[in-house]
């Protein structure tokens, strides 16, 4: 388990074990991958991020993971694999988030892109996502380096 603190100063518990916080997050984040770029999204907000947001009532994590890529990039996944969770304890109450690796079979034009601004691919991320403020808050903590970490791991085995 790593332990550490987001872009607003809140502890942040990320692990890779099997849903060692909640069987049922009620959130999720998917770092996108389609023909060697990365596959974000622009939110309106808060700028470039991986696709992700909240479970519905009724949803899995894995069901509201392809449905947010969908709605915020019009990707189609092909391939989504558990990554790890992590869990934020915030002034606005707590966070447990699923992280997926997504491979994307299809990416087309849709009327709406929701709370974004639709898809953006990059053909590398930056080195200095924390200082770039086109980018999201949630691309600046350590979650991200430590994912791309574990999914670089896992592929070479």
């Amino acid at each position: 388990m790593k332990t550490f603190y987001d872009f607003y100063h809140n502890p942040v518990k990320l692990s890779f074990e099997d849903h060692p916080f909640s069987k049922s997050p009620k959130h999720v984040w998917v770092i996108c991958r389609y023909e060697d770029q990365w596959l974000l999204t622009k939110h309106k907000d808060r700028g470039l991020e991986f696709p992700g947001g909240k479970v519905e009532e009724g949803e899995s994590a894995e069901d509201a993971a392809f449905r947010e890529v969908k709605e915020e990039t019009g990707a189609q996944i092909d391939d989504l694999t558990y990554v790890g969770q992590y869990f934020v304890e915030g002034k606005g109450g707590t966070v447990i988030k699923n992280v997926y690796y997504a491979t994307i079979a299809l990416l087309s034009n849709q009327e709406h892109y929701y709370e974004t601004h639709g898809p953006v691919l990059l053909d590398e991320l930056p080195d200095q996502l924390k200082r770039n403020n086109r980018f999201s808050f949630m691309m600046k903590d350590e979650v991200l380096p430590q994912c791309l970490r574990r999914i670089e791991q896992h592929h070479q085995n």
